[in-house]
């Protein structure tokens, strides 16, 4: 049996005039508990390591990278079509408890960043003695 599609062109220009112009594509983030710790998978296609950062603050998370244009459009050259988009990502989550950042590690190779971030021993109580 024939499938029907209803064909809506405005809707496609839409789509193709606003592709990647209003949603920046983000970072896709794994997260793993492993061996007491987190481990966080970042795909981070045409970054290099140098302009990757990583911050903790407690139990947030925040990764940022800059792709950068390998070459300018020269004068006598026009750009027919692109996909490919430029520009700052950065991308922010919570873990479920403290991360205990001197311990943190971080790997880069081929496009994927891989975190082992160790979770923060948590506090003992301490019982306080009533005089």
């Amino acid at each position: 049996m024939a499938q029907i599609t209803r064909f809506d062109p405005f809707n496609e220009l839409v789509d193709d005039v606003f592709k990647g112009f209003l949603v920046r594509p983000l970072a896709k983030v794994d997260v793993a508990e492993k061996n007491g710790a987190y481990v966080v998978t970042a795909e981070l296609p045409g970054v290099k390591k140098e302009d990757i950062h990583v911050s903790i603050d407690g139990a947030e998370v925040t990764l940022e990278a800059e792709v950068k244009r390998e070459k300018e459009v020269t004068q006598d050259e026009r750009v027919l079509h692109t996909e490919r988009s430029f520009g700052k990502v950065s991308r922010s989550f919570s873990l479920p408890q403290e991360v205990d950042e001197a311990k943190a590690e971080a790997k880069f190779r081929d496009g994927v960043l891989e975190l082992t971030l160790p979770k923060k021993a948590a506090a003992a109580r301490k019982q306080v003695t009533i005089q």
